[in-house]
């Protein structure tokens, strides 16, 4: 119970930046635990996937009760595993821009995003809840979770963007006296978005592909369910799919 007030806590703390202040990133710093953002980011997760699961429990034929606990690994299971892959990347980026991060500090930079993200998703967990017992259309439903992702890796994204603007930021002030402000500030902005986007648009691409190869996450009403479907199509296929079927 404790171990739990004191994830409680810090998830709350970082979501209220008290974990990402610039004086601390300045000294390559976050004052909290790889241990508490790993198992904050699978609690919120996991209850996230709880919600998600509950469509195809009350929907698919089957063994449909197995959707929620498969559900409810798969979601922490889709955000840590497309960490591992874009890790080396962006620690990689930051190294070559002089980055004070060590490892351990890139590291929990990265999961204290996806706990960020992971914390908006769960939060919209209750309208995925009652969504799934106030409606049967397989492609709102899609679509809806597709927008509450989107929504969360907005909001972990731009938590990343911050932390890592305030890094280049604190930087700034040791950089090379005699160039002007004016250029060194140029310089930092130019090669901060650069290296951001980059690693941006490989997150994002893992990150999709990633939930298709894990999928189905919310089951469909016409098959039978399965832990994971063959891979073929895409993800951004199935997306259209569902959009053309909910205004068909």
């Amino acid at each position: 119970m404790a171990t739990l007030r004191s994830i409680v806590r810090d998830v709350d703390g970082l979501l209220r930046g008290r974990f990402t202040a610039p004086k601390d990133l300045a000294a390559g710093n976050i004052a909290v635990p790889v241990r508490t953002l790993l198992l904050g980011a699978l609690a919120l997760g996991a209850t996230y996937g709880l919600f998600m699961g509950l469509y195809a429990s009350t929907s698919a034929p089957g063994n449909a009760w197995l959707a929620i606990p498969a559900a409810m690994v798969k979601v922490p299971l889709l955000f840590l595993l497309t960490l591992a892959i874009t890790y080396p990347s962006l620690y990689v980026f930051s190294a070559l821009l002089d980055c004070r991060l060590r490892p351990v500090e890139t590291l929990k930079l990265l999961l204290g995003a996806i706990t960020v993200n992971l914390a908006v998703v769960a939060s919209l967990g209750p309208v995925t809840g009652f969504f799934t017992l106030s409606t049967t259309s397989y492609p709102f439903m899609v679509l809806l979770n597709v927008a509450i992702f989107g929504m969360g890796g907005v909001a972990g994204l731009t938590f990343l963007h911050r932390a890592l603007r305030s890094v280049f930021e604190i930087q700034q002030t040791d950089g090379d006296v005699s160039k002007s402000r004016v250029l060194l500030e140029e310089e930092r902005r130019e090669r901060e978005l650069r290296t951001f986007r980059t690693w941006i648009l490989v997150y994002g691409l893992v990150g999709v592909q990633m939930a298709w190869i894990l999928r189905p996450f919310i089951g469909s009403p016409d098959l039978e369910f399965t832990l994971f479907r063959p891979r073929s199509s895409s993800f951004f296929h199935g997306v259209a799919r569902a959009l053309r079927l909910l205004f068909s």
